[in-house]
Parts: C-alpha cells; sequence; structure tokens
C-alpha cells in the first residue's frame, strides 16, 4: 500500500478555506444528494442506456460492496482503464465508498505504459475492458502481471471470469450475492485519486489530487459557463484523462445529464447533439474540425447547443470564424493540465475577433504569473514561463521529490512549463513551450519514451521525435532518424517494431532521414534546432 506525501500545509489549508474553495465534502455527499432529491432524473447516457441517479448512486455502492468483498480496502490503488461507458462512474466513486485511491488510465494506454503506472503506483486491483476497438487487455494485464507483485485482482467488464480475473457485470448489475457494503471515509484534503503524465525522462509522473483540488476546478468552470441543471454534457475526451473525468463530475455536481460517446467521430457527434438535445462539449481543435467537414452539416439540428470549449492545443483562427457563422451557441478557449485544473480561459462577454489565438484570462480563484528561469516576475509584455497557483493546483507528484523541487517555486507557484505573455488586454497567448513535450491534438507526450524504444532496433543510430505543424491536430509526430551504416528502415518498419507497446497517437507519422543531427557539446539532441530543419527542407520542398 503506497503512502502519499503531500505539499500540503496549515497554512495552505486555512488560505483556500478561508476563501470559500476547500472543505470538508467530497464526491459521495454530492452523489447521495442529486439521488434524493431526484432519484428518477437521467444522469448519464451511456451506449444507448440511460441511468439515473438512484441507479448511479445503487451501482456505485454495489460496485464498492464488490471491491470490498474482494480484499480492496482503504489506501489500496485501484487503476482503471475503461473507455468512455457508465461503468468507469460506478468504479471511479466506488474507490471512495471504500477508502481506496482511484487512479485513471486512458484505453489507449499500452503494455509498456501500463505495466510502468502499475508498478509504480503499486496498485493492487486494475479494472479493463474484455475488449474495446479490437485490443485484448484481458491478454495484456496478463502477460504483464508477474511483474506486478502488488496486483491482486483484475476485474474485466465484459468478461466471463477467465481464471485469474474476475466479471465485474454480475456484480453491477446486482446477481453477484455480495455481503453488505461497509463504508469508509476519505476526508477532503486526502489523496482520493492519481492520474499519470509524461515526465521529462520518458517516464510518467504520478499526479495527486484530492476532493479540495478537484472540485473546485469544476465549480470555477461551472459558475464561469453559467452551467444549470438543465445542461446536457456530451463527453467524448476520455474518462481516462483528467478534462473528460471533470466534465463527468461538473455535470453530477449540478444534477445534469452527461451523454459518453466512447467512439469520436464527426457524425457520431453531430448525431448525439440532435438526438439528445446537448448544450455544452468540451472540445479540441481536431474533433471541431472533423464536424466542420461533415458534408451534411447544415442537416443537423443544432440548436440546443449552448458552449463548446477547446482545448489542448491553439485553435486556428480559421477554425474559429468557421465555427461562427455554421454553429450556434459560444465558442470558448480554455488552457488547463492535469497539474492545474482550469487555468485560464475566454468568457462569454470577449469580442470572439479580438481573443481569437488566445487562451483568455486567469480563472476566478487561481492565480497566474509569467516567470523567468529564477522564478521572478518577467516585464510587462515579455515572454517567459506560465507559473499557476489555487485551490485545484495538485497535491504533487507521487514518489518523485526532484520533480516537486524542480516545479513547484520555494513559494509553492507551479510551473507549467508552457511559454507565454499577457498581451495589453490580459489576455494570455502562448507562444511556445519550456520542455520537449509534443502536443497531438489535445494529447500531450514526452518523445523520448518512443525513441528509447526505437534505440534497441539494430538498424537505428539515432532517432527523435519532433512535432511538426499540423492545421488540425497543432501537431503531428514526425520521426528523424539516423540509420547505422549500411541500413535503411522505413517508416512502417518503425510502426512495426513499435507495435501496440504503446498509445497510438505517440506513434510516428512522417519520417525524415539525416546523416547527422544537431548536437550540445555535451552530446544532447538539440530539438528545436533539428525541427528548424526538417521544416526548412519542407519549404524548400527538399522532402
Amino acid at each position: 500500500m503506497p503512502t502519499f506525501q503531500t505539499r500540503l500545509t496549515p497554512a495552505l489549508i486555512e488560505r483556500y478555506t478561508r476563501a470559500g474553495h476547500w472543505g470538508t465534502e467530497t464526491f459521495s455527499s454530492i452523489l447521495a444528494r442529486r439521488a434524493e432529491g431526484h432519484p428518477d432524473r437521467v444522469a448519464i447516457v451511456d451506449r444507448g442506456e440511460r441511468v439515473t441517479y438512484g441507479d448511479l448512486r445503487a451501482r456505485v455502492d454495489r460496485v464498492a460492496a464488490g471491491l470490498q468483498a474482494l480484499g480492496i480496502g482503504a489506501g489500496d490503488v485501484v487503476t482503471i482503464q475503461l473507455p468512455n461507458w457508465a461503468a468507469f462512474a460506478y468504479v471511479f466513486f466506488a474507490c471512495e465508498r471504500i477508502g481506496a485511491v482511484a487512479n485513471q488510465i486512458g484505453p489507449d494506454f499500452r503494455s509498456r505504459e501500463v505495466e510502468y503506472i502499475l508498478r509504480f503506483s503499486e496498485s493492487r486491483a486494475f479494472v479493463c475492458p474484455a475488449s474495446f476497438k479490437n485490443f485484448d487487455y484481458v491478454a495484456m494485464v496478463q502477460d504483464l502481471r508477474p511483474q506486478l507483485p502488488d496486483l491482486t485482482l483484475i476485474l474485466v467488464l465484459g468478461g466471463d471470469g477467465t481464471e485469474g480475473t474476475v466479471a465485474l457485470d454480475p456484480i453491477i448489475d446486482g446477481t453477484r450475492t455480495l455481503p453488505p457494503l461497509e463504508p469508509r471515509t476519505i476526508g477532503a484534503d486526502d489523496v482520493m485519486r492519481t492520474a499519470f503524465t509524461s515526465g521529462t525522462t520518458g517516464n510518467p509522473k504520478g499526479v495527486t489530487h484530492s476532493f479540495n483540488t478537484t472540485l473546485p476546478a469544476c465549480r470555477i468552470l461551472n459558475d464561469a459557463m453559467e452551467v444549470t441543471d438543465n445542461e446536457v454534457f456530451l463527453v467524448y475526451l476520455p474518462l481516462g484523462l483528467n478534462w473528460g473525468y471533470l466534465t463527468l463530475l461538473q455535470s453530477i455536481m449540478v444534477g445534469a445529464r452527461a451523454v459518453l460517446l466512447d467512439r469520436f467521430s464527426g457524425r457520431a457527434v453531430l448525431e448525439l447533439i440532435q438526438r439528445e438535445r446537448v448544450t455544452f462539449i468540451p472540445s479540441a481543435p481536431a474533433s471541431i474540425i472533423a464536424m466542420l467537414n461533415d458534408p451534411e452539416l447544415d442537416s443537423f439540428d443544432l440548436r440546443s447547443l449552448r458552449v463548446v470549449i477547446t482545448g489542448g492545443a491553439s485553435c486556428p483562427v480559421e477554425t474559429i470564424r468557421a465555427y461562427r457563422k455554421r454553429f450556434p451557441g459560444r465558442l470558448i478557449e480554455l488552457y488547463g493540465m492535469l497539474e492545474t485544473g482550469f487555468h485560464t480561459f475566454t468568457r462569454f462577454s470577449d469580442d470572439p475577433e479580438a481573443v481569437a489565438g488566445s487562451i483568455g484570462r486567469v480563472a476566478k480563484g487561481m492565480g497566474l504569473r509569467i516567470i523567468d528561469d529564477d522564478g521572478r516576475d518577467v516585464a510587462t509584455g515579455g515572454e517567459g514561463e506560465i507559473a499557476a497557483e489555487g485551490p485545484s493546483v495538485h497535491l504533487g507528484y507521487h514518489k518523485n521529490p526532484a520533480a516537486n523541487a524542480e516545479l513547484f517555486t520555494a513559494d509553492g507557484w507551479f510551473r507549467t512549463g508552457d511559454l507565454g505573455r499577457i498581451d495589453p488586454a490580459g489576455n494570455v497567448r502562448i507562444v511556445g513551450r519550456l520542455k520537449e513535450m509534443i502536443n497531438r491534438g489535445g494529447k500531450k507526450f514526452f518523445p523520448r519514451e518512443i525513441e528509447e524504444i526505437l534505440y534497441t532496433h539494430p538498424k537505428v543510430l539515432h532517432a527523435a521525435i519532433v512535432g511538426v505543424p499540423d492545421p488540425r491536430l497543432g501537431e503531428r509526430n514526425c520521426l528523424c532518424l539516423i540509420p547505422r551504416a549500411g541500413a535503411s528502415l522505413s517508416l512502417e518498419d518503425a510502426l512495426t517494431f513499435l507495435g501496440d507497446s504503446v498509445a497510438t497517437y505517440k506513434l510516428p507519422e512522417e519520417l525524415e532521414l539525416f546523416e547527422e543531427f544537431p548536437f550540445t557539446p555535451t552530446g544532447k539532441i538539440q530539438r528545436h534546432a533539428l525541427r528548424r530543419q526538417v521544416l526548412a527542407r519542407r519549404e524548400g520542398g527538399t522532402r
């Protein structure tokens, strides 16, 4: 069982409690109020099934009783790798009922990532589907199990109880007899969830959150976007990643309805907007472009749509203008991350043309500074690293004191790694990234993770992945290679070698062959210089 050390101090708790952001509320108390107040109202729509608030609470408690009966208890980590299905909510919220810590991972993570996360988090339980998008999750985790001494339970949705696993469906639907649930409590300041984000060395970092760092993020955005219980959220961003999960939480906190979509397509989104009278969508530029490009867009009834929020990557100005011409409702640009929650966003009152290309102003209750390498504020209008503070900033990286020391300033501000400036109107504009992270369609990763695998290929001398501009995704993954003497290697060869060891969004999409890379005197690849060389080739037509 892991021990969680956080950056909490009595002074920090007093500060945010006095400001009204922190208190004693947990999610379980919120769900109980909603279920008691309107048990028959639909909470979640999932693949055609409509789950009421009363059903949601009952299923959460059944899953909690099942986990407890199977030996999972207070302080244990339960890793959940489920698509956007209602079962994600049952399992995630069940963890609180037994005092366990929920660890969320995206459904497209594969063996290398899953093995590291399960081992590092000391997970005692793993919850997955039998299959999703033709991938066999059970085979993956069974292959990994000998390397995971802490893992004692594998729960499978849609499974048949194969040896070494437990079927989740009979627990959810009540056909499996269970002993009564003995609820355990988690304090509002205790670690209740973790999630992993890539680290600069290629290994993910475990980000820790409490209810007091999670609920304020939802309240901040709900208040600013004037969300009520009449809202209908469409959630196609993965629940296993931060924004999708927070959107589900936003919906339940106000007693609204969340419509879950497990396989994104522009057509599927348009159909759901029309059928479910969707009002609110968190999104990314690539998704908006997919909807705009549907040849039958104008045939759909989209009048219910009130707010679309785009984040994860800068939205092209032409896409913003096209949206405004063809969609109803407001388009909001937002900046945030797993570590900070929702940090900045544009407002309903903004002139869309004036704020286009910016990420808006800092959210109410949050702090933002533009700082230099020494943590000092840069001159007005100058460029520097965006730093954050506020009630939704994470509690620290799990078992990573070096990262905590590097990324939190002495006075408690979190360094985001993004470079920005504040324009004369007070809007923040991203100008670049301090680190080597690639942001492909809002999904971020550090390329060294993939490069380290490629370096084990016998024909590879040097490998580096850089992000190159893409009008739809923001960036695409370009693999730069120096083959060993006399060897040749194609993009298809590299993809075959990588197989399904990493998430698909991390895979190379283009290949550039080099005879030499730009290196620093100490032998490090100068990625910014390498990227410039790739772009110069394209501008010169020498691809």
